[in-house]
């Protein structure tokens, strides 16, 4: 029996450990990160952060194939169409990632 709560223990802590997330900041608007249909501005980070300014869109990551809303939604404006690494874990239910930090990518 112990080794089964020990599993499990370990299983859980892993599952709420801290992953990092690398993609571009767009808006839940152009959650592809295609700006070509929106471009509310002159490049894609003017066109993101109108889009959250001006039409209520929230800030997410777009790695390529998804995108992941954002539960931090202040720092992302400086990185609005730059590649990050998002460090936080991942509500997959409601495709959030709850935010612990945010980094430029290398």
């Amino acid at each position: 029996m112990k080794p089964l709560i020990f599993s499990l223990l370990i299983i859980a802590f892993l599952m709420a450990a801290p992953l990092k997330f690398t993609g571009v900041i767009t808006d839940s608007m152009c959650a592809d990160g295609n700006h070509s249909q929106m471009r509310m501005g002159p490049t894609d980070a003017e066109c993101t952060r109108a889009c959250v300014e001006a039409h209520g869109a929230t800030y997410v990551l777009y790695d390529g194939k998804h995108g992941y809303t954002l539960s931090d939604q202040k720092t992302p404006e400086k990185f609005a169409g730059k590649k990050v690494t998002v460090t936080g874990t991942l509500d997959a239910k409601t495709q959030t990632i709850h935010v612990d930090s945010i980094t430029a990518a290398k």
